[in-house]
């Protein structure tokens, strides 16, 4: 079968973007009343390729950078792709030990790091840098040039100077020129979160790139003036795709999010910018289904109303329009990826008609596999694979019991950097990736039940799905957060309590056991005989997670 193919020269897409919306606005944080437009992108960009040659920086070579998102992260990533190099963005939420295990493993030349974050490191652990830069004021933190190397502190200061004479007549839209990389060279080589484990650099390619980036244009996701809100770590492969990959491509106008994104400050940000699409994680809805909708439509007086025919569509419509609000409302869709959305919540919301898809994808796709828009979306389901990507199960019987599902296509990984043996585990000889994930595939639509490393196999042979019985959990009264592990001969559900809405009820800490142990009996009945809970263990703090909030399960097993 022939697949869909889109450009491999991604720069070229970029070029075109950055001249066509010259003058339009590009940029800006939260906050701040300073605005880059794509030509001042651009400069800030060409300023960096030519600090990049003074350095002897060649194509291929890595970068390192780390810090929060911020307009100035966004810049360093986008002139270190359009040089040629090699960018190795760091999750901020990594601790300074991994972080410098990633910086020596990735071999890379240079780092870009905020200062706060820069007090943590020891630049003698780290001997492969030439130099140290500092994310928010371009200056130089450390440096270590070799012998006949010009010193990094040196280039910086004369760096304006050079720049006029390279460009006497100022920089104009004419020399925005991006070379023409090899799509197999790999453009990112991002170190994954992980849930099971210490990270694996996954390498991605420019053709990576270009497949969702152009899946991203040609669905229009983003266009030319279209608002954007950037809130998921733009170092991650979500956010980095779909949060400023595609808007950049399109002329999009992306407002970076940097702060931590709590309820309050994001639905805040999310009413001044009206993005065009949003794209968030399900912990983001789930908090605001439990915390505001379930008291609502579980009060006595409501449950009511709601049996009233025609007058629950009203109520419907209006809980629907006051979400929608709360969004920004000028929202074409709500695009949800990253982990798997609740069950209840997604029953939910599709109910209402609220406007919302699920996609699907992994770090190793860089990220996209799957997605439908809204208005064709099937409930349970995680979209259609996307037209340069393959799927299949590998099961038994693939219409009816979940396999694993294996991908392959354009926006598949390399490989992981210098690890050849997970590589050949991950990646079959026939270039089949094996995701991890168990599920079903319908007529080119992804159906997924958990994953493979997870699954618990019961003592009658019964496969168990662990997420599938943590949905049904953590709907229940006063459970924050849920986790079901094998312990034993018998499953063990670790919650950690709703202590908020306790307080909001004036219930005593106290009354826990009872409370658990109800939801144990409640939830007994709505699994299969096999699935049930044994015990319900507590634990007073939020399971430690991966920045993209996924549990780190290995921990608590």
């Amino acid at each position: 079968m022939k697949l869909s193919q889109y450009p491999d020269n991604i720069l070229e897409i970029y070029q075109d973007s950055f001249r066509e919306s010259w003058d339009l606005p590009a940029l800006t944080d939260f906050g701040s009343d300073e605005v880059m437009t794509y030509g001042d992108l651009a400069r800030r960009i060409a300023r960096v390729h030519l600090f990049y040659k003074q350095m002897g920086i060649s194509p291929g070579d890595k970068v390192a950078l780390l810090g929060k998102n911020s307009s100035t992260w966004v810049m360093f990533f986008m002139a270190t792709v359009t040089y040629g190099a090699t960018i190795v963005p760091i999750l901020a939420d990594f601790n300074s030990h991994d972080s410098q295990h990633i910086i020596n493993h990735s071999e890379a030349t240079l780092l870009i790091v905020s200062q706060s974050a820069w007090e943590t490191y020891d630049f003698d652990q780290m001997p492969m840098l030439r130099a140290v830069l500092s994310l928010e004021t371009r200056q130089v933190l450390a440096e270590r040039p070799g012998e006949g190397e010009p010193s990094p502190r040196r280039v910086i200061r004369n760096l304006t100077r050079k720049f006029r004479g390279v460009y006497p007549d100022g920089f104009s839209r004419k020399d925005v020129v991006y070379p023409e990389v090899d799509k197999d060279a790999t453009a990112i080589l991002n170190y994954t979160s992980g849930t099971t484990g210490f990270s694996k650099g996954v390498m991605l390619t420019y053709g990576n790139i270009a497949g969702n980036v152009g899946f991203g244009i040609q669905s229009r996701l983003h266009y030319q003036g279209s608002r954007a809100l950037s809130f998921l770590p733009l170092a991650h492969a979500y956010g980095c795709a779909f949060d400023m990959l595609v808007p950049l491509a399109t002329g999009s106008f992306i407002t970076v999010f940097g702060k931590t994104p709590t309820p309050k400050l994001l639905l805040k940000a999310l009413a001044q910018v009206r993005p065009n699409l949003v794209i968030c994680v399900p912990l983001i809805l789930e908090k605001i289904y439990r915390k505001q909708i379930v008291p609502m439509i579980t009060s006595r007086a409501m449950r009511w109303v709601l049996a009233v025919p025609l007058v629950d569509r009203a109520i419907y419509a209006k809980i629907r329009n006051k979400l929608v609000e709360a969004f920004g409302g000028e929202f074409e869709e709500v695009i949800i990826g990253g982990a798997p959305l609740n069950s209840e919540v997604e029953e939910f919301l599709h109910k209402i008609k609220f406007p919302f898809t699920v996609g699907y994808g992994m770090t190793e796709c860089g990220p996209l596999i799957s997605y439908t828009p809204w208005r064709q979306f099937i409930p349970t389901s995680c979209g259609r694979v996307l037209p340069n990507m393959e799927a299949k199960i590998v099961s038994d019987d693939p219409a009816n019991i979940p396999g694993e599902i294996c991908v392959r296509g354009q926006n598949r990984m390399k490989g992981y950097y210098k690890n050849p043996d997970v590589t050949a585990a991950t990646i079959d000889e026939e270039g089949w990736l094996h995701t991890g994930d168990m599920g079903t595939l319908s007529d080119g639509t992804l159906f997924i039940r958990g994953r493979y490393k997870t699954m618990i196999l019961s003592a009658s042979g019964q496969n168990i799905y662990p997420e599938e019985i943590e949905a049904k959990l953590n709907n229940m009264p006063y459970v924050g957060e849920s986790l079901v592990v094998e312990r034993g001969k018998g499953l063990t559900a670790i919650v950690y309590p709703d202590y908020e809405r306790m307080d909001s009820d004036h219930i005593d800490s106290s009354r826990l056991p009872e409370l658990m142990e109800q939801n144990r009996l409640e939830l007994n009945t709505l699994v299969a005989p096999y699935e049930k809970i044994d015990h319900v263990q507590l634990i007073p703090y939020e399971f430690e997670k991966t920045p993209k909030k996924s549990i780190k399960r290995y921990l608590y097993s």
